[in-house]
């Protein structure tokens, strides 16, 4: 299996995409085109996470296979079969790797180019990113790690959701493919005996366009185009006809209003909070005979969305909704406190901090780089899914079970951004060179407290959850796991207990998602 050395490489050939919305398909990244190893026909029956049944969006039954319309149909698939261009059958190739894949290397893209913290203004303010002035200064969103592992969340579920609901409808009409249908169609993609009605490829692009367009609405071109390739794809390869497609496309829209109600009332628009709530989590922290963290940045910077962790203000819960966790699960799973920042204890793990930065090796340099994951980048949770997709795409999935494999490891990813937010501003512990100043860090400093690492609760959750999706490479996850969370003590911007604790907390996380998928009846 390849290793991820060449990651940032990587990284950057999948933002080739966005230049002229995948006018440059052979340059970017690789997925390896395979048939799935079995349709999954039972999928229709797995446990749904938003939706209420697989059948709660109704799609009517289509015209018979010998209807003139239908035949109609066919016709209009052999003629621009016969007319395909070298460019379009570029894009059928492209989406022959599959199409959560694709979406997936998508929304890498996206995350990479919107994490831009804002600039600081004259009087020395940041301004805050406007969803309803997304194309404005800054634009929105920010992606930073707490808002990409939501977003990779809800656009993943939503998929998940949208393609159990096409299986249902799949074996309910049982509608072959036009290649399965006329032999005059030629099958361009590997070819399958998954029913054609709705389109699979239709119901991907319907409800992930629509996901995608609500969490970064600067990019509603290149979406809305790269949707349309997809479904334009499926056609020019004899996988599905018109009214497939059209059938598809109302089905995934559907779901994505259903699953976009959820993520309006999440408590993700309270999640920055305002400045007086900012100053009692310092007076709190003051209070307990503690040094509070404070930004490192001039001019100091307001911390990183401090309510994405549940927490009690006054009266009134806040904070991101979970999805395999409750909020008494999460509060009974926090960490137990760090070293007092006047304890011996602290000191020491400050000294180890002040030698790793002094005696910074290549070695160590290569994992602090390798694992970075800052500013520019698909932040740590668009890592991990960039590890965990060579392992689902050398798998051969089918479209529904691949999407299966990114719901859950996006969901466990979310509950640790969640999880590991709740402890950073529970605690609110300064970093490392905030007590040192002289200290110097070997990656960018984080605008959020120290305690604990989010790569380390991150990475805890998702080897937890690639474990059990792929047991045979139990050992690799996890050497990669502590290798991220070790990346951040090498690059003096993280004690030892702020790694070790965080990784264990993810591990911990993580296993509530392994939980909820072993009773979901894909197994």
């Amino acid at each position: 299996m390849q290793t991820h050395i060449s990651l940032f490489f990587r990284m950057v050939v999948v933002l080739v995409l966005f230049a002229g919305c995948s006018k440059e398909l052979d340059e970017v990244e690789a997925i390896p085109v395979a048939a799935p190893a079995t349709t999954d026909a039972n999928a229709g029956t797995w446990r749904m996470n938003v939706l209420t049944s697989a059948t709660q969006v109704a799609v009517a039954a289509p015209a018979a296979v010998t209807s003139d319309a239908y035949k109609a149909e066919l016709e209009a698939v052999k003629t621009a079969q016969g007319k395909l261009t070298a460019r379009q059958r570029a894009i059928v190739a492209h989406w022959s790797a599959g199409g959560v894949l694709r979406w997936n290397q998508f929304l890498r893209g996206l995350v990479a180019r919107f994490n831009l913290p804002p600039a600081p203004l004259a009087d020395g303010t940041y301004p805050t990113p406007d969803a309803e002035n997304p194309f404005g200064n800054p634009e929105f969103p920010f992606a930073n790690p707490p808002y990409s592992a939501r977003a990779y969340s809800y656009v993943s579920v939503a998929q998940y959701e949208a393609l159990k609901a096409a299986w249902a409808y799949k074996y309910q009409y049982n509608r072959p493919a036009p290649y399965n249908v006329d032999n005059a169609v030629q099958a361009l993609m590997p070819k399958s005996d998954l029913p054609a009605y709705p389109s699979e490829d239709a119901v991907l692009s319907g409800v992930t366009a629509e996901m995608m367009k609500v969490l970064f609405p600067a990019a509603v071109r290149e979406i809305t185009l790269y949707a349309a390739e997809q479904r334009n794809a499926a056609l020019w390869a004899g996988k599905a006809a018109a009214s497939d497609i059209s059938a598809g496309l109302a089905l995934g829209k559907s779901v994505a209003t259903l699953v976009l109600a959820r993520a309006a009332g999440d408590g993700m628009r309270t999640a920055i909070g305002n400045s007086a709530q900012w100053k009692l989590l310092e007076d709190n922290t003051l209070a307990r005979g503690e040094i509070p963290w404070r930004s490192m940045e001039d001019p100091p910077r307001p911390p990183m969305l401090p309510f994405f962790g549940l927490r009690q203000i006054g009266s009134a819960t806040v904070g991101v909704r979970l999805w395999n966790m409750t909020e008494a699960q999460l509060v009974a799973e926090r960490p137990q406190p760090p070293p007092s920042t006047s304890s011996d204890l602290m000191n020491k793990e400050l000294n180890e901090v002040k030698e790793f930065a002094a005696n910074m090796t290549r070695e160590r340099l290569a994992i602090v780089h390798k694992w970075a994951d800052g500013v520019g980048t698909y932040t740590p949770p668009g890592h991990w899914n960039d590890l965990a997709a060579e392992y689902i795409a050398a798998a051969r999935m089918s479209e529904v079970r691949t999407a299966r494999a990114f719901a859950l490891l996006n969901m466990a990813l979310h509950d640790a951004a969640v999880a590991c937010w709740e402890v950073k501003y529970f605690y609110f512990n300064p970093r490392p060179s905030q007590l040192d100043p002289s200290i110097k860090t070997a990656t960018g400093l984080p605008n959020f407290p120290s305690f604990t690492s989010g790569h380390s609760t991150f990475s805890g959750a998702a080897a937890t959850v690639l474990s059990y999706l792929f047991p045979g490479q139990t050992t690799y996850f996890n050497e990669q796991a502590s290798e991220a969370s070790m990346s951040r003590l090498y690059g003096a911007i993280h004690y030892r207990a702020d790694c070790e604790m965080g990784l264990k907390h993810g591990k911990r996380v993580g296993e509530f998602t392994v939980a909820s998928a072993s009773t979901d009846g894909a197994n």
